[in-house]
C-alpha cells in the first residue's frame, strides 16, 4: 500500500467513525473537512471503499431515506450505497491512531493525523506534536546552512524564495510550540482543563483559541463547520 492510499484509508474509517456515509458524502468531507484531500477524486475514492469492505472494515448498506428511495427508480439508477463502519473497522482505526512513529508526522501524513486529534489520546499528540516540531527544526537547520553557503551565488529573487520557505517552516514551528505548551498545560483546543481527548471540530481541522498552521494569529472561535 502507498503512503498516500494510507492516508486516504486512515481519513475513511475516522470520518465513518463520526457516522454511517455514501461516497458523495464521503468525498465531500475529505474536501472540505480535510483540505489535503481536494486532488482525491471518486476514481481514488471509490477503490479505497472497495478495500476496506473487503477487508471486514466497512460494510455496505442501502441508502434508507425517502430521496433515495424515490430518486433511484426514476433515474434508473441504484439507490446511494451507505459505509458504515464495523467493530473490526473501529478497532483498526484506534490502532492506527495510537501510532506515533515517523510516519505520522512527515508531510503528506501530519495534516490528516492533526485532523483527528480529537479523537486521539493526549500522549499520543504529544507524541505526534514533538516529532513533527522534531522534524521541521532539522529541515530548518539544513536550509539555513544551505543559504550561507549559496547566498552569494544567488540571485535575489531566488534568495527571497529561500527565504519565504524559511519563514514558513518558522511558523509552523512557532505553532507547533504553542499547541505542545497547551498539551502539557493540559489544555485541550477550546482552551479547558481535561484530561480526555480534546474537543476539536473535525470540519477545520483545529478548532478553538489555538493558531492553524502558518497563522501566526489566533483564529476567530466560531469556526464555520461543514454540512
Amino acid at each position: 500500500m502507498s503512503r498516500r492510499s494510507g492516508i486516504l484509508e486512515f481519513a475513511v474509517l475516522g470520518l465513518l467513525r463520526e457516522s454511517p456515509m455514501h461516497g458523495y458524502e464521503l468525498r465531500k468531507r475529505l474536501n472540505t473537512s480535510l483540505g489535503v484531500f481536494r486532488a482525491f477524486s471518486y476514481g481514488t475514492l471509490y477503490p479505497c471503499l472497495k478495500t476496506l469492505v473487503t477487508n471486514g472494515w466497512l460494510i455496505e448498506e442501502p441508502g434508507n431515506t425517502s430521496e433515495d428511495a424515490l430518486a433511484a427508480p426514476l433515474a434508473g439508477r441504484r439507490a446511494k450505497i451507505v459505509y458504515r463502519l464495523t467493530p473490526e473497522g473501529k478497532e483498526h482505526f484506534e490502532q492506527l491512531l495510537a501510532q506515533t512513529g515517523p510516519d505520522a508526522y512527515e508531510d503528506e501524513t501530519f495534516a490528516a493525523r492533526f485532523a483527528f486529534f480529537g479523537q486521539t489520546s493526549r500522549d499520543v499528540r504529544m507524541r505526534v506534536l514533538e516529532g513533527r516540531r522534531s522534524r521541521l527544526e532539522e529541515r530548518l537547520e539544513k536550509m539555513r546552512a544551505s543559504l550561507t553557503r549559496t547566498r552569494e551565488r544567488l540571485d535575489d529573487y531566488t534568495l527571497e524564495l529561500q527565504r519565504h520557505g524559511m519563514e514558513s517552516v518558522e511558523r509552523e514551528v512557532r505553532w507547533l510550540n504553542e499547541l505542545i505548551e497547551s498539551e502539557r498545560a493540559g489544555r485541550d483546543l477550546r482552551g479547558s482543563a481535561t484530561g480526555g481527548p480534546a474537543q476539536q471540530d473535525t470540519t477545520t481541522g483545529a478548532s478553538g483559541d489555538l493558531p492553524r498552521p502558518g497563522d501566526t494569529s489566533r483564529p476567530d472561535s466560531s469556526d464555520d463547520t461543514a454540512t
